[in-house]
């Protein structure tokens, strides 16, 4: 028998729970692109390569952001649990679907900042309403510098004068895949159900009147009802997560800066909406890296913002944790 003391980890019920809140993470089209296995020692987060988006995602980046947003959720609600989570990147250069490793340690007193990430990973949400202007901006904006910093992006805020050439590419966007069938087929087969496990439910999309004022905004089938929020425009900040490279590990990064970015404003009691229709065509990308000042890899575009009435959807649907977890 080995005299090695065995390795101290979490219990299943903590595993659970972390993973089971963690798994709110937001992901393109609300697909849920992951996998967690842990085997008895380490935690392991695997790409679900069933839930690729042949059309608008051919390259899987959008499900490696969507898995590393996943990843960060985890791991601030594991450090909740005052467990630090460290993590190995892409470990198995083999083996591309897996995506991370994580290895344990105890954490008995984690900044008071995770634990506001952690509770308001429960009560984020996407609005894809119009937004009224962020109220504290100043104050978030350096906090979410430093976060996104430590994950070797940067966060570009936008002036206002970028917002009507941004709606035009949003608006070209939509139209050069307005007769792409493919596409077209793809995005009614993840929105617009009721009582699905996953997808993007029909209470959390907006209807036509709604989707003209906000002018930047992922062209979803529409839904019925509206006006909410009265005839108010959108004034979300406009910010676009941007990366000095374009490969896997750059994508994993962006969905941890971009799940930092989320919950530091849903804490600081801002709403948010994360974008990549724009920077899924070359066109749209290009027009993101002449309205930045310097070079870079535009990755996702954010509007960030405040809700003037309160709303706040229901849930969107998550798939049962037997779905997404085993123990080997």
């Amino acid at each position: 028998m080995s005299d090695e003391p065995a390795p101290v980890v979490p219990d299943r019920p903590t595993i659970r729970a972390a993973i089971g809140i963690g798994c709110r993470a937001p992901s393109i089209h609300n697909t849920q692109p992951w996998r967690w296995r842990f085997d008895g020692t380490r935690l392991h987060l695997y790409r679900d390569t069933d839930r690729q988006l042949a059309a608008a995602d051919p390259h899987a980046r959008q499900a490696v952001i969507s898995c590393g947003a996943v990843l960060h959720h985890v791991r601030t609600a594991f450090a909740a649990h005052r467990w630090r989570a460290d993590v190995v990147r892409l470990p198995e250069l083999g083996t591309p679907d897996l995506l991370a490793t994580f290895e344990f340690t105890p954490w008995p007193d984690p900044p008071v900042a995770v634990y506001r990430r952690a509770e308001a990973i429960e009560y984020r949400y996407t609005d894809r309403l119009p937004m009224a202007e962020p109220s504290g901006w100043a104050s978030t904006r350096l906090v979410l510098d430093e976060l996104v910093s430590a994950h070797e992006l940067t966060l570009d805020v936008l002036d206002e004068a970028a917002r009507v050439r941004l709606s035009v590419a949003s608006e070209q966007s939509g139209a050069l895949r307005r007769y792409d069938m493919e596409y077209q087929n793809e995005i009614r087969w993840w929105a617009g159900h009721p009582d699905m496990p996953e997808g993007v439910p029909p209470s959390a999309l907006v209807s036509e009147s709604e989707l003209a004022r906000v002018g930047v905004a992922r062209d979803f089938p529409a839904a019925p009802g509206g006006p909410r929020r009265g005839e108010l425009r959108d004034h979300a900040r406009l910010a676009v997560l941007t990366a000095t490279a374009d490969t896997p590990l750059t994508w994993l990064h962006t969905g941890e800066a971009l799940s930092a970015t989320l919950l530091e404003c849903t804490a600081s009691g801002l709403s948010t909406c994360a974008l990549t229709h724009i920077t899924e065509i070359t066109a749209g990308r290009r027009l993101l890296g002449s309205l930045l000042g310097h070079p870079g890899v535009p990755q996702v575009v954010l509007r960030i913002g405040v809700s003037p009435d309160g709303y706040r959807p229901a849930p969107t649907p998550r798939r049962p944790l037997v779905d997404v977890l085993t123990f080997a």
